[in-house]
């Protein structure tokens, strides 16, 4: 191999365009910024939400209502099709599903809800149950029992 015959490598990124280094680099002068005004200065940056000055569109709307938002309960769920997985007679609750991988690990609230059917009997506890799913677990000669706390 020779000197000549070495290729430029291509390289995996695309290098930054270099602003405010005169007219004919294409991005020279105001370096793209426009003229005059807060977006123009140097140390702008802007916050959140922030409008250039114009009443920003969070005061602009209504605020009128109820919301329930801030005191909604999220509860993991798990269906009764499920709780199959587990061994007649066995405990299910919620430090058992973390660990077989049946929730989330961050999961603080179980709530057992009743799609498909159980076919055998389970101690079953958890924060809340659907009326069905506390039939069904009964029906199958399981029980179903409510522990206390919302988180």
């Amino acid at each position: 191999m020779q000197l000549h015959d070495v290729r430029q490598v291509a390289i995996p990124r695309k290098h930054r365009m270099r602003v405010g280094r005169g007219i004919g680099s294409g991005k020279g002068k105001t370096a793209g910024k426009g003229t005059k005004g807060q977006q123009s200065r140097s140390g702008y940056s802007a916050k959140r939400g922030h409008e250039g000055g114009q009443n920003p569109l969070w005061r602009r709307l209504p605020k009128r209502g109820f919301t329930n938002a801030r005191f909604k309960v999220d509860y993991d769920v798990v269906n009764l099709c499920t709780l199959n997985e587990f061994d007649a007679g066995s405990v299910v609750d919620l430090a058992v599903l973390k660990e077989r991988g049946l929730i989330t690990k961050s999961a603080k609230l179980l709530k057992v809800l009743a799609q498909g059917t159980l076919d055998r009997a389970l101690t079953v506890r958890a924060h809340a149950f659907s009326a069905k799913a506390t039939e069904a677990i009964t029906a199958a000669s399981g029980t179903a029992e409510t522990v206390g706390g919302k988180g």
